[in-house]
């Protein structure tokens, strides 16, 4: 796609606003290929037969809407279908898709992204720490539900921030098994009655974790499914820009009163830890071009082993040559090594690792 065409697509895209119908029409109207990531949270299609009850005899509140309603299983199947190809004509070549759902309809949801070329990166578990009990006592607790993430295709360039997942779980690397309560509180949205705005608002902690992990500053979401907007709402929070369909006219009125009070974090506040791979790819041999390092410095390993380095960039130690991953691997043996972390130079009588001069030259590039 030429940038005058990008230009033309994201002029016509309605950005930040809550579009009125059904999602499938809506998407076909909007331009090919021209949004970052979507957020699906489509009907369960639960099956719900006849009223709950807790042991007290109150009925417990569930989903039991018009918009749940499905008369069979291949009317779900082929409602799933039709969106999902609606979905995947909108999103761009290295874009990705996420869906939620529970074990009514998830697995359909699965099989069908995988037919229509679809590629699944990552299913994620969703444990609730406060699930609703089961008064039945004829099933376990239902205490999650599961996300699937997948990009439009195999080998797509999709967007992950590994490193600020990692940072916003202190330090440890993010897990696929997610614990976050359901909604409650203050951040149950309520109706001018009191109850429940919609039966399966989602916290905002789940669209947080997935478009900070998913997304960067100035992207489009689509939300085919927007309900009352958490999508919409957290979006506007870290500065991305938001697309939300919704037919049912008491959510879009909850959802546009509630994002107009929402406030968009500042600049310094959205900037997120990037992603090693995403930063600048510097060779070893620009160093020493750069006379950082000089051919003929000694480069010490952590256990105290040794390496010269060459005008051509490469390393020796005795009779292995080769690259500052390839030395470190041998004298390791080793199936792989990162030279960048593993080899040290001297600076003020101190060992210091020759990342720190790669980190020196990335800062010049920004």
């Amino acid at each position: 796609m030429t940038t005058k065409t990008k230009t033309k697509a994201a002029v016509q895209l309605p950005l930040n606003q809550i579009l009125d119908g059904d999602c499938i029409e809506v998407m076909n109207s909007l331009p090919e290929n021209s949004v970052d990531l979507i957020f699906a949270d489509p009907p369960y299609n639960l099956q719900l037969k006849g009223e709950l009850h807790r042991p007290d005899n109150s009925k417990v509140d569930a989903v039991d809407n018009d918009w749940d309603q499905f008369d069979s299983f291949r009317v779900y199947d082929d409602f799933t279908r039709a969106w999902l190809k609606a979905a995947r004509r909108v999103l761009k070549p290295n874009g990705a898709i996420w869906v939620i759902g529970s074990y009514h309809n998830v697995f359909r949801m699965g099989a069908e992204l995988q037919n229509q070329g679809y590629w699944i990166l990552n299913d994620v578990v969703w444990r609730k720490s406060n699930p609703m009990p089961n008064f039945r006592g004829k099933r376990f607790t239902n205490a999650h539900e599961t996300l699937i993430w997948a990009s439009k295709a195999e080998g797509a360039k999709y967007t992950f921030n590994y490193e600020a997942l990692k940072a916003l779980n202190e330090g440890v690397q993010m897990r696929s098994d997610w614990v976050i309560p359901i909604c409650t509180g203050h951040e149950r949205l309520k109706d001018e009655n009191g109850d429940k705005a919609h039966p399966t608002q989602k916290p905002e902690a789940l669209l947080h974790r997935v478009l900070v992990g998913c997304t960067n500053p100035g992207d489009v979401i689509l939300d085919p499914f927007f309900g009352t907007g958490t999508t919409g709402a957290v979006a506007k929070m870290l500065g991305r820009d938001f697309i939300g369909i919704e037919r049912e006219e008491n959510y879009r009125k909850v959802a546009e009163k509630r994002i107009s009070k929402i406030r968009k974090f500042d600049k310094e506040a959205l900037t997120t830890t990037p992603s090693k791979r995403a930063e600048p790819r510097v060779p070893f041999g620009q160093l020493v071009e750069r006379g950082m390092l000089r051919p003929g410095e000694m480069l010490v390993s952590p256990r105290g082993k040794t390496a010269k380095v060459r005008a051509d960039g490469t390393l020796i130690s005795d009779d292995v040559r080769g690259s500052i991953h390839q030395v470190g691997a041998a004298l390791e043996s080793a199936p792989s090594c990162n030279g960048w972390t593993y080899w040290h130079f001297k600076q003020d009588g101190k060992r210091v690792p020759i990342d720190v001069l790669r980190q020196q030259i990335r800062a010049e590039m920004n």
